[in-house]
């Protein structure tokens, strides 16, 4: 079985820093593998993600952070592929490259970038990927001339590039994941169960093969919101099949079989609200994530 990746979002609130800064902390002392922020910078009230990213790595031992996902058509990929390959230098390599395509283009506008037809910004999401990588691990300088991006003589650095992991939705943009990434976030909180992961997933397995990789090198991380209570739910999910939260073993029954009987690679913990307190964070890290490491490696 491959490596599992678990994790927690936290907050990315300019007034709670200090607050997500203990929490990374606390599933840094854990030993959770991943923390997650989101990427807005249009918002006045949130912190810029690459800093908080670059903060948190500093503060801690073990943990990765991830931008899940970058909101890549305000990072040119040039300048996005020092700032990654600096925070792996300095981190010892805890670093995972999250990428998106642009969501909310309204916004985006706002900041002065121009906006791209979705059809475009998957074009330049893959494009990106490929010249990040380009511009990792050394090597002679690089001249790029691609359709979004162009560089020239520029010296790559010699650090890895870390792994990818795309937040991908779209048709075109699962088909990218699966010719240039190691990994697929499914959007909107889609889980294993969901009709949207039945039928993406097969899109970027697809791809993958037509490029000649392995399907199973894309693994897939789940962003899972949910409820973690003291005794178990009537039901786990909704009406609708939606995961909802429950008991730790219930939790622990459903992501156990999410990763044994449904391919899955990680899972990235939200609290309700997406307002993590001590609690939640603590309950995830210290009671579910053992539960389901012990239960998963006794069943392989």
């Amino acid at each position: 079985m491959r490596e599992l990746y678990f994790g927690a979002g936290v907050s990315t609130a300019l007034a709670g820093a200090a607050d997500t800064l203990r929490h990374v902390s606390l599933l840094d002392d854990a030993g959770l593998d991943v923390f997650t922020v989101s990427d807005h910078p249009y918002f006045g009230d949130r912190l810029d993600a690459y800093s908080m990213v670059g903060v948190a790595l500093g503060r801690t031992e073990r943990i990765s952070g991830l931008v899940n996902v970058t909101n890549l058509p305000s990072r040119p990929a040039p300048m996005l592929a020092r700032a990654i390959t600096s925070l792996s230098a300095m981190s010892g390599g805890r670093v995972i490259l999250g990428m998106g395509a642009g969501g909310s283009w309204d916004d985006i506008a706002r900041l002065g970038v121009p906006k791209l037809p979705p059809a475009a910004a998957v074009r330049a999401m893959e494009e990106a990927i490929i010249l990040i990588r380009a511009l990792s691990g050394g090597g002679e300088p690089l001249t790029f001339d691609g359709e979004f991006y162009h560089v020239k003589d520029l010296p790559p650095a010699p650090v890895p590039a870390p792994p990818v992991w795309t937040g991908s939705v779209g048709p075109k943009s699962l088909a990218a994941t699966g010719r240039v990434a190691d990994g697929w976030i499914p959007g909107h909180a889609a889980d294993w169960l969901s009709p949207r992961y039945r039928e993406s997933r097969p899109v970027i397995d697809e791809a993958a093969a037509a490029a000649g990789r392995d399907p199973a090198d894309v693994i897939t991380v789940y962003n899972l919101p949910g409820v973690i209570t003291d005794r178990d739910l009537p039901s786990p999910r909704d009406d609708q099949g939606r995961w909802r939260g429950g008991s730790v073993r219930q939790w622990t029954e459903e992501l156990t079989g999410a990763v044994l009987d449904h391919g899955a690679s990680g899972f990235t913990y939200f609290a309700p609200g997406h307002i993590p307190t001590d609690k939640h964070l603590s309950r995830w890290a210290n009671e579910v994530v053992p539960a389901v490491r012990e239960a998963t490696a006794a069943r392989k």
